[in-house]
C-alpha cells in the first residue's frame, strides 16, 4: 500500500509514469516545424534563367549591386517533429522551432498550402508593383511590370520587389544605383500604399543574407529585436516601416549623407 511506503519508495513509484510519458513524448509527433535559413534571390538579376523583373512601356536602366530577397526552409506540414527534434534544435542558432500553424495554414493539404502560398506571392507582387509605380509617379496603365520568381511562395518578398522596380526605373533618383553597388538583402510584406509589414523568421533570414554576401539587411521595424538576437557579424540592420523610408535609407547609405535608421 502507498501509505506504508517510505518517502524514497513513494518518489520512485510516482516517477515511473512520468518516465514512461517522457519516453513516449520523445517519439510522438508534435505540432511544430523546424526551420532553417533558405535560399536568397537577387531581384535585379535572373532566377532559373529568367529575369525576375521585366518592365515595358518605359525605359529601364542597367543596375549594379544586388537586392536579395530571403527565405526560410521548414519541415513539411506532414513531417513528424518529435520532442527529441525540438530539444535538439532549440539551442541551435541556425535552426528555429516554430508552431506549425505559423508556417502553414491550419488543416490544409500540401497541395492546398502550395496553392495558398502562390496566391499570396501573386498578391504580394501586385502590391509591390502598385507601391513602386505610385512612389515613382507612374501610371500602371502605361507601364507594365512582370515579376517572376520560381519555387518561392508567400508575401515576404514584397518590399524587395518594390525596391527592385524602383532601382531599374529610377535608381537613386540622380543617376546612381539604389544599392550603391552593395549587396543589400531584406524581407517584409508591402501593401499598395507602401506600408511595410512583419513576416517572421527574420533571425534565420539574416543568416541566409550574410551567407550570400549581403552587408545590409532591411528589416521590418517591429522585428528589430528578433533580428538583433542572432545577428551575423558584418551585417548591418536597417529598420523600415514604409517603402519611402527604405528608399531614403538606401540613398543615404549610397551617398554617405543623412541619417540611416538603426535598430
Amino acid at each position: 500500500m502507498l501509505s506504508r511506503l517510505t518517502r524514497p519508495q513513494a518518489l520512485a513509484v510516482s516517477a515511473l509514469p512520468v518516465v514512461a510519458l517522457l519516453a513516449t513524448a520523445a517519439f510522438a509527433p508534435l505540432p511544430f516545424s523546424v526551420a532553417q535559413p533558405g535560399s536568397t534571390a537577387n531581384v535585379l538579376g535572373e532566377n532559373q534563367g529568367t529575369p525576375v523583373i521585366t518592365v515595358s512601356g518605359t525605359p529601364t536602366r542597367k543596375t549594379s549591386g544586388q537586392l536579395r530577397m530571403t527565405t526560410i526552409v521548414a519541415t513539411g506540414p506532414d513531417a513528424r517533429v518529435s520532442l527529441g527534434d525540438v530539444v535538439g534544435d532549440w539551442f541551435r542558432t541556425d535552426r528555429a522551432v516554430m508552431p506549425r500553424d505559423s508556417v502553414y495554414p491550419k488543416g490544409d493539404t500540401v497541395k492546398e498550402i502550395e496553392k495558398h502560398n502562390l496566391a499570396q506571392m501573386r498578391e504580394s507582387q501586385d502590391s509591390a508593383t502598385q507601391a513602386a509605380l505610385k512612389h515613382l509617379g507612374l501610371s500602371a496603365d502605361k507601364v507594365k511590370v512582370t515579376l517572376r520568381l520560381a519555387d518561392v511562395g508567400g508575401p515576404s518578398a514584397g518590399l524587395l520587389f518594390s525596391l527592385g522596380i524602383i532601382d531599374k526605373l529610377d535608381g537613386d533618383g540622380s543617376g546612381g544605383d539604389l544599392t550603391g553597388g552593395r549587396t543589400i538583402a531584406g524581407t517584409g510584406t508591402i501593401d499598395g500604399s507602401g506600408k511595410v509589414g512583419a513576416v517572421g523568421g527574420v533571425g534565420l533570414k539574416t543568416q541566409a543574407a550574410r551567407r550570400d554576401g549581403a552587408t545590409v539587411f532591411l528589416v521590418p521595424k517591429a522585428e528589430c529585436a528578433e533580428a538583433e538576437a542572432e545577428l551575423p557579424e558584418g551585417l548591418r540592420l536597417v529598420p523600415v516601416t514604409t517603402l519611402k523610408g527604405a528608399v531614403d535609407a538606401l540613398v543615404a547609405l549610397e551617398k554617405g549623407q543623412g541619417p540611416v535608421p538603426s535598430c
